[in-house]
């Protein structure tokens, strides 16, 4: 061999394959020679399988690797959807600003030709040009209560002050909304947050008030989480996913719940099953979970489960770079299919007929894909654990096990072919952590948990975010029907 390849390896593997299989046909190898090479053969086709997913490079395309930890892509921003402008804000519920507008108008007295008087001369139109800028106001109220004193018996006696100033110095509910939104949905240090308030009204807010402020959002939401979690439990599909989290320099787990406009996340310092029974809403939840196929999800036998497309295409795109497999290939093909045709039905989903059809083709590729993977070798006496398998044979033994799972997007109407939904849910925490560090206690992580949530269901519904948290701190969120 010239050089050592993925493709110079596979071609002289066939080929002493192919000899070794003539010899045989001809009868030129003894019993004992042809057990001896038939071994060989198996393990070392299983040591080459092993080798080239080694020696395949994993990015997004092919992996759940993030795009932060791979080359640049040149080629994103000319994508379909590289330039989408994501939600759109409901105007009657994004209104946090007083708008001044006034117009002059350029009035016309002469001609500028022949210097003709046109005074008295009614316009044909008009064009407009329009100037839009921002001026920043501090707005700073005093309430003076009086003391007086009873000329009868002597004893002074206060004016009330209004129930929101129970100090003497307090800020406004427009700079508390601001602050928690720069720190919560903008995902600014608090040093940051302190500098872009000084720039405003002249004044350092401490960390100790924006961090009161945290936790007064933090507890004016818990009736509010109560309620969202109630309205996921009757939601027919439920993203769910997990993401690492720092605090207090540890290792803790964001836990993402979503459907519909509802988004729930909860920290905690466990993984497994362990955090998601302290959640409590999987083991309560009766529908469809769409996951990535984690183990302590599948766990859950008393609900239905979807597997995430995208994953397994990036699985099956990584298997086809690293080995050439033709049986990877065709199921990526299949689910692309599956899932191009779904999206176009007006009904989301296949007839009867057609999800049978769907059915043999899928058990056929898996078939075919069996023949064509390396086997196994035996588990030798005296040896425990899980026998080392290849990607390749891990991925198919997931396809055929759980093939219901992998089809249900097709099945059934309110099953997404991905579990994108609760990944976009769970990116921005990551950039949180990336900007800000991690959390110096418990409290205040799950208190961003909640905060977090609470703002990108608003999102979801319309809501600008300053809106959002003024109708959360001041308690109307509750007298609207809780929103």
């Amino acid at each position: 061999m010239a050089s050592v390849n993925k493709q110079s390896l596979r071609e002289e593997f066939d080929t002493l394959k192919a000899r070794f299989e003539g010899l045989c046909a001809d009868d030129k190898m003894a019993t004992e020679s042809r057990a001896l090479f038939q071994a060989m053969l198996m393990l070392f086709e299983l040591l080459m399988a092993v080798f080239m997913e080694k020696r395949t490079t994993k990015d997004t395309t092919n992996s759940s690797k993030p795009s932060s930890q791979t080359p640049k892509d040149d080629t994103a921003a000319s994508r379909p959807g590289a330039n989408g402008k994501g939600k759109e804000h409901n105007a009657a519920r994004c209104a946090n600003t007083r708008t001044v507008e006034t117009v002059q108008v350029a009035e016309v007295h002469a001609c500028e030709s022949c210097g003709e008087a046109l005074s008295n001369t009614a316009p044909l139109g008009q064009e407009r040009r329009t100037r839009i800028d921002i001026i920043f106001e501090k707005v700073v109220s005093h309430v003076d209560a009086q003391i007086k004193s009873c000329p009868q018996c002597g004893v002074q006696t206060k004016g009330q002050f209004p129930a929101d100033m129970p100090g003497p110095l307090q800020y406004g509910p427009g700079i508390k909304a601001y602050a928690l939104n720069l720190l919560i949905a903008q995902m600014l240090s608090l040093k940051r947050v302190q500098q872009s308030i000084r720039t405003l009204i002249g004044m350092a807010i401490s960390e100790t008030t924006i961090l009161k402020y945290v936790m007064q959002l933090h507890r004016a939401l818990a009736a509010w989480e109560q309620s969202a979690i109630q309205q996921l439990l009757a939601m027919p599909a439920l993203h769910v996913d997990e993401t690492s989290l720092r605090v207090d320099r540890k290792n803790h787990w964001i836990h993402v719940c979503s459907a519909g406009e509802i988004t729930l996340k909860f920290v905690h310092p466990k993984r497994g099953r362990e955090a998601i029974e302290a959640i409590g809403v999987i083991p309560r939840y009766g529908g469809v979970a769409i996951h990535d196929c984690w183990a302590s999800y599948l766990s859950y036998a008393h609900c239905g489960h979807g597997l995430c497309g995208s994953h397994l295409l990036r699985e099956l795109t990584f298997i086809v770079d690293a080995n050439g497999y033709a049986w990877a290939a065709n199921m990526k093909r299949l689910l692309q299919e599956t899932c191009t045709r779904v999206s176009k039905r007006k009904r989301k989903k296949l007839t009867e007929g057609e999800y049978k059809r769907l059915q043999k083709r899928y058990r056929t590729v898996l078939t075919r894909g069996g023949k064509e993977l390396p086997p196994i070798p035996s588990r030798q006496n005296g040896k425990r654990g899980r026998i080392a398998k290849s990607d390749a044979h891990n991925l198919w033994e997931r396809l055929k096990q759980h093939e219901t799972a992998v089809l249900l997007f097709a099945k059934l109407s309110h099953v997404s072919f991905t579990n994108n939904r609760a990944e976009r849910d769970l990116r921005m925490s990551k950039v949180k952590q990336k900007v800000s560090g991690c959390f110096r206690t418990s409290q205040y992580a799950e208190a961003y948990c909640r905060i977090s949530s609470y703002l990108q269901t608003m999102a979801n519904q319309g809501y600008n975010p300053l809106v959002a948290i003024q109708l959360a701190l001041s308690g109307q969120l509750y007298a609207e029907g809780g929103e």
